[in-house]
């Protein structure tokens, strides 16, 4: 009998064959809003918690604090809940009401404040108070070695070593970091492809840190290639994966797909996979797909 944490991890692949301009490149999709959680995010939340657990550093009568933008919050809360961890979530206050209700309903305290850094700024206040504990999915090595463990190689099976190149958003970076690490170590001449928002462009999930903000984790040298993704172009994408594919996923998902589309038209040949990082449904209050 499985158990939740078991189902976190091996979501599928699928082919994008309907959007694909290039015959000669194959597209796939890797579904991570097939996680339990609903995102990708879940495999980093079991690594830090498991982490902070087994190294001691998440004692008993310790709260969790972490700044998020959504997926990684309500990946906490669920895994928190099962360890009876309590946990407080720290969010910007454009976050959607569905986003909040889910951390919510897993038992987390929900804190909103005006930014992503203000979010972060809150969570490091409320550290130096004493009780709290931060897993700082930023500067976590546990972020992207969840994806060492198990994206990268789930990929890597299931094209049977054919990938040629991997497509994500970055955010935190662990997802692109951790699967970056993988591949090149299976093959070097796969390209990773990152994509970040054009200037000015809002993307949820998908950032272009300040310097002074930019994730301790990310390596930039582990990132052949940077793409940049304007809203619109994401929004447009994300409603054709629902529309064409029958793909419902958010507005980060359609920024990797944007990106992974373009690329393909430019390639005479290759095997392309791009993280489709969560559901639609957490956006349906927003007008991502009004």
């Amino acid at each position: 009998m499985a158990t939740l944490l078991d189902l976190v991890g091996n979501t599928p692949l699928i082919e994008l064959n309907r959007l694909n301009p290039n015959p000669n490149v194959t597209v796939y999709g890797k579904l991570e809003g097939n996680n339990p959680g609903g995102s990708v995010k879940d495999r980093a939340a079991v690594s830090m918690i498991q982490g902070a657990l087994s190294r001691g550093e998440l004692q008993p009568g310790m709260t969790l604090v972490e700044a998020t933008s959504g997926n990684t919050g309500i990946a906490l809360a669920m895994i928190a809940r099962l360890y009876d961890i309590p946990i407080e979530l720290v969010m910007p206050e454009n976050s959607t009401r569905e986003r909040v209700l889910t951390m919510e309903a897993f038992g987390a305290k929900v804190t909103l404040t005006e930014t992503i850094e203000s979010a972060r700024d809150y969570a490091d206040a409320q550290v130096q108070k004493g009780g709290y504990l931060m897993l700082n999915q930023f500067a976590n090595p546990d972020n992207y070695l969840a994806h060492y463990r198990t994206t990268g190689p789930e990929i890597w099976r299931d094209t049977a070593g054919k990938i040629t190149h991997f497509v994500s958003s970055m955010g935190t970076t662990g997802t692109i970091m951790g699967t970056s690490r993988y591949l090149k170590e299976q093959n070097p001449d796969i390209q990773i492809v990152g994509c970040q928002p054009t200037d000015g462009s809002s993307i949820p999930g998908i950032r272009k840190w300040p310097v002074e903000y930019l994730p301790k984790i990310f390596e930039p040298q582990r990132v052949d290639r940077v793409m940049e993704v304007s809203a619109e172009e994401a929004t447009l994408m994300t409603r054709k994966l629902a529309n064409v594919e029958g793909v419902f996923a958010g507005m980060s998902s359609g920024g990797s797909v944007h990106a992974a589309l373009q690329l393909a038209q430019e390639l005479e040949s290759g095997v392309i996979v791009c993280i489709i990082c969560d559901r639609g449904d957490r956006y349906l209050s927003s007008d991502l797909f009004g």
